[in-house]
């Protein structure tokens, strides 16, 4: 009886041992397949993390200026920044915006979400050039802008240069009168660049054909 006993007791151990890894394996197996859903699901929104990273790359951001201002309140005076920032993806858009934070960085993201508000479609020649001549003024500071001949380049200085550059323009002239703001500056660039209209559009409005603007 003892040796029956064992042999019953040996013979039921090996299918115990043997059964606990099979379900375990079977667990895992089906989790498994429930993390390959949350794979998928999470492949879904990096693709759509991609589409908006490349969105974002696009754009450029360039810091005109950076200044430490501050503000009269009952308690005193609160100190902040103040960035000024041109964004652009050198294809014809481009726009200035003003951020102010307590730091350095959040004056600048704050500045970069308010240039992509106020963006400004500019019309480019085949040159890489503006269609005519533009100007701009925003407070005391004037802007001259006037079309160059390929391989001229961005002929600008300062805060003007930088917009200039962003929207994609690359033979230009361009002279600044008055003020030497950078923020009156890169706002009159602007008004400049929101003017422009390509003879098309002219031919268009004054109701005449487009080789008689050209005559």
């Amino acid at each position: 009886m003892t040796q029956t006993n064992e042999q019953v007791q040996s013979s039921g151990a090996v299918p115990a041992a043997a059964g606990v890894p099979a379900a375990a394996e079977g667990q895992q197996e089906r989790r498994g397949g429930g993390g390959g859903r949350g794979d998928r699901r999470g492949g879904g929104r990096g693709r759509d993390n991609r589409r908006g990273q490349e969105r974002d790359s696009e754009w450029q951001e360039r810091v005109v200026q950076i200044r430490r201002v501050s503000k009269t309140v009952k308690g005193g005076k609160k100190m902040s920044f103040r960035a000024i920032v041109v964004v652009g993806n050198e294809k014809g858009q481009v726009g200035v915006g003003v951020g102010k934070a307590g730091d350095v960085i959040g004056a600048v993201r704050k500045g970069v979400a308010d240039g992509k508000k106020h963006l400004v479609k500019v019309p480019l020649t085949r040159a890489n050039s503006i269609p005519t001549l533009s100007n701009g003024r925003d407070g005391a500071a004037s802007v001259l802008i006037r079309p160059a001949a390929p391989g001229t380049g961005v002929i600008a200085g300062g805060s003007i240069r930088t917009v200039l550059e962003l929207a994609g323009i690359k033979n230009v002239l361009a002279k600044r009168l008055g003020s030497k703001t950078p923020l009156n500056n890169a706002r009159a660039a602007m008004e400049a660049l929101s003017g422009l209209r390509t003879h098309k559009e002219t031919a268009k409005e004054r109701g005449i054909s487009l080789e008689q603007i050209y005559s």
